[in-house]
């Protein structure tokens, strides 16, 4: 006697394997081509458009990003707050995908060893945030987060921050001026990659004040 569809799907791995990746292209096309297709901006609902709140991260905070990416910081730290109670509760408003829109690559991530960061910006003082880069431990007890002392003596190389915002505003709309561009090895001069890195993480959030 011929079991339910269900066992049959079950036992043939073939026919599973081909039911999950049919599963699988479905939802991602549903999450995705509305996204594609929605030209609208933020105040009528669309979601590509940047936030009209959003301005440009500065050359201090741009190279700071870099830093935060090439010491691995995203791997622990998401930045992305799911539209749950619990974690709107924690963390504030959840993430929008218009908040992300300059972002390339973007630093949602996936997983939290630490605490999430999108709204971290403005939450504790420069001095807390350099203190905790330098030795998590001597703020947070419990943490398991690694120093980053090393910050402290690298300067900031501005060699490239020209090029950058260039990129950025060339290729993914970022609206950068030719002013801010020009004055942007200024803006870095003498600064620390931990002076950068603090100020990549006091903008985090900030663009969503007025849209709560």
């Amino acid at each position: 006697m011929a079991g339910t569809p269900h066992e049959i799907i079950e036992k043939n791995t073939g026919l599973l394997v081909i039911f999950i990746v049919i599963a699988i292209s479905f939802a991602t096309l549903v999450e995705i081509v509305p996204l594609i297709f929605d030209q609208k901006g933020p105040t009528e609902g669309g979601v590509n458009t940047p936030l009209p709140t959003m301005k440009p991260w500065k050359a201090l905070e741009l190279e700071g990003r870099d830093i935060y990416i090439r010491e691995g910081c995203h791997v622990c730290h998401t930045q992305m707050i799911r539209p749950l109670r619990a974690e709107v509760e924690r963390y504030g408003p959840y993430s929008r995908a218009a908040e992300s829109s300059w972002d390339h690559p973007f630093l949602w991530g996936s997983k939290r060893t630490g605490p999430d960061l999108a709204r971290v910006g403005g939450r504790y003082s420069d001095d807390w945030q350099t203190q905790h880069l330098i030795n998590p431990r001597s703020l947070v007890p419990e943490s398991v987060m690694p120093g980053f002392p090393w910050l402290a003596t690298n300067e900031v190389d501005g060699t490239k921050v020209q090029e950058k915002m260039r990129l950025f505003r060339d290729r993914f709309g970022v609206p950068y001026t030719e002013e801010q561009i020009e004055a942007a090895p200024d803006e870095v001069l003498g600064a620390t990659e931990l002076d950068a890195v603090v100020a990549y993480l006091q903008q985090l959030g900030t663009a969503m004040e007025g849209q709560r």
